[in-house]
């Protein structure tokens, strides 16, 4: 059943042409409505009734509004887009905008993994004499142990632990922390007058659900406000503290926790034969979640926070963000550039923004403010940083003349700056793609209203593939004349460059390529290289004995980056016996006038040509040459019937 939008005004407050947005988007849309959320209640009641609950309301302020009257009407749960904030509440001609947003929202989109989490409720405080008033207060809802570093601060009361000690070591995440301690001293109960301490115990482990640190100190791990479950207050600042204690209280029972990338163990560059190459993901993991686990990475799904970073980053695509996944940000980008155009808009201007601070820039924005210009259209995503290269080129690529992003303050800033610049040189436009940074919900208005034009003119394409075939597919829309465009450093696209007086083709780099992207030739001493394969990730370069190559970050646009060209030729060696060619000239000379009676196993001439033979000729020249280690005695006669009888005649 095709879904209905129901339409509200919202008291007169903007102007909605339910038959341009229905032409626009293709759904079918109700009368606009004034006050669906009061005064004409009983009226949305009907509209989900007799859509049988395929709806979906223009409004997202009184969502749980709308949510309990589909509950009462044992109905499914509507869908919700807000067209106020994000269209009605700006200037200019709407309508498209409007049309977009509302195709946007019925589109199928994938949910997002989870798996569950139990907490019951053990948790960890650590402080002195806040820890100890957060005991008091969560003693009854968790079973409580307060970490002190003064053994003056023991309490009377017994309806927690308390212990003294230091925290060597602190691992895990929410219902999972393993906590390591270095001189442990826990309570004796027992006798009259101050609690006595046992034996400091060393290297004693714990775990425990839940921790929250009001020690002040250094946090225990990084990026704390990204750590699941750890809570960390400043104990001179009470409302923070019992903000903390308040959401420690809420933290018993079985949550979920969303899966946010998923890794494809085979695609990874990390290392071939502990020798090194790709680590960018490791290298912008705020939280550590991700390590290294021999020629792959190894995430760890409690750790990870769903920053985006890794996918963002990631030059094979073995990390793709998951929740949701990766396609769905393309399909939408296609579907509200394709509605947008479909509806009458021009010059398509992208807002991309997180669920957080973004929202609530474009929500103040356009209550308060002048709202979000007719043509800018925005795109909430889960994670702002995993908004990589790929998909700012898709945006450009699928009809928006500029792409804006409103970096949230908790934003992974350095990440999404090395995006940009990639994206924009691969665009040719270094004004194509900003990163807005406004200090309030007007200056906001102020950056947009200034931009009235776009920058970018292209055929818009169908962003389908992986993040590289979509990339090269953008680049070809936006610059179709562009044959080999040079990328900064670092760029997972690029040639590598061969010194032919270095390289002696021992292949060693062939060997241990992870996409294939360098090959060889059975029948003639060569090095080949395909460029679209490869993915910068410097293991030749790591591994080349000779230091003969070097990495050449650029984007090739021609055909010519599908095919193998030959890097580095030599000229074969003909085998001294047999005449059938075998390695390369250079490297069997070079090999011969090192050993040649410089090495013991190489004295005798005969041993000499042995290096210049291939391998059948060499075998045979071993077998039947006189020294041959491998070669016994002389061999005795087989025995037969006729020796046993003549025996027997002997006796």
């Amino acid at each position: 059943m095709t879904k209905k939008l129901i339409l509200c005004d919202c008291l007169g407050s903007q102007a909605i042409d339910p038959k341009a947005v229905s032409d626009g988007c293709g759904l079918t849309c109700s009368k606009v409505y004034t006050s669906l959320c009061v005064d004409q209640i009983e009226q949305t009641a009907k509209e989900i009734v007799q859509a049988g609950g395929e709806v979906i309301i223009a409004c997202q302020q009184e969502r749980p509004r709308f949510e309990e009257l589909a509950e009462e009407l044992e109905l499914p749960t509507p869908g919700f887009v807000d067209l106020r904030d994000r269209a009605g509440w700006g200037e200019g001609d709407a309508t498209p905008k409007m049309a977009a947003l509302a195709a946007e929202a019925v589109l199928p989109l994938a949910m997002g993994k989870s798996v569950d989490v139990i907490s019951e409720g053990t948790c960890l405080i650590i402080g002195g004499e806040a820890a100890l008033r957060a005991a008091s207060d969560l003693c009854e809802t968790l079973a409580i142990t307060v970490l002190l570093d003064d053994a003056s601060l023991i309490p009377a009361d017994r309806r927690f632990d308390s212990v003294i000690g230091r925290i060597a070591n602190a691992m895990g995440a929410f219902a999972g922390f393993t906590v390591k301690f270095s001189e442990l001293q826990q309570v004796t109960p027992g006798g009259r007058g101050a609690f006595t301490l046992d034996n400091p115990l060393q290297n004693a482990v714990s775990e425990c659900d839940i921790i929250l640190d009001l020690s002040g100190d250094t946090p225990l791990f990084p990026a704390p406000e990204k750590r699941e479950g750890y809570l960390r207050a400043d104990p001179s600042h009470p409302p923070s503290v019992a903000q903390a204690v308040s959401s420690a209280s809420q933290m018993v029972g079985t949550f979920e926790k969303p899966l946010y990338v998923k890794l494809t163990e085979s695609l990874c560059a990390h290392s071939r034969a502990e020798q090194p190459a790709c680590s960018n993901c490791l290298n912008v993991c705020p939280t550590g979640a991700i390590t290294s686990a021999g020629e792959h990475v190894a995430i760890n799904p409690m750790i990870c926070a769903g920053c985006g970073s890794c996918s963002a980053v990631c030059p094979s695509g073995a990390i793709a963000y998951d929740s949701p996944p990766v396609d769905t940000v393309f399909a939408r980008l296609n579907g509200l550039a394709r509605t947008y155009r479909k509806a009458g808009g021009k010059d398509a201007q992208l807002l991309v923004h997180d669920a957080g601070h973004g929202r609530e820039m474009i929500s103040l924005a356009a209550r308060f403010g002048r709202g979000l210009p007719a043509h800018v259209i925005p795109l909430e995503v889960e994670a702002l940083s995993g908004f990589g290269h790929a998909e700012m080129l898709a945006a450009l690529a699928c009809g928006f003349g500029q792409v804006d992003i409103l970096v949230s303050p908790k934003t992974e800033q350095e990440v999404i700056e090395t995006q940009q610049a990639l994206a924009q040189a691969l665009a040719g436009d270094k004004t194509a793609i900003r990163l807005l940074h406004p200090a309030d919900p007007d200056a906001l208005c102020d950056t947009l209203y200034e931009n009235e034009t776009t920058s970018i003119q292209c055929n818009p394409i169908l962003p389908m593939g992986t993040r590289r075939q979509i990339t090269r597919l953008a680049v070809k829309a936006l610059q179709p004349d562009a044959d080999v465009l040079p990328l900064p450093e670092n760029a997972p696209y690029g040639a590598i460059i061969v010194d032919d007086d270095a390289c002696t083709l021992c292949l060693s780099c062939v060997s241990l390529c992870p996409s294939g992207a360098l090959g060889d030739n059975t029948d003639l001493p060569q090095l080949r290289f395909q460029e679209d394969a490869c993915l910068q990730c410097g293991l030749c370069s790591n591994i080349c004995p000779e230091k003969a190559i070097t990495l050449a970050p650029q984007m090739n646009l021609t055909d010519a980056a599908f095919t193998q060209s030959v890097l580095h030729e030599e000229e074969p060696f003909a085998c001294i016996e047999c005449g059938s060619l075998f390695g390369s000239k250079s490297t069997v000379e070079k090999i011969t006038e090192k050993l040649a009676g410089n090495h013991a196993m190489f004295a005798n001439p005969q041993a000499v040509k042995m290096i210049q033979m291939c391998e059948n000729c060499r075998i045979q020249a071993q077998f039947h040459s006189t020294d041959n280690p491998f070669q016994g005695g002389e061999r005795p006669r087989v025995r037969t019937t006729e020796d046993y009888l003549s025996k027997r005649k002997d006796h």
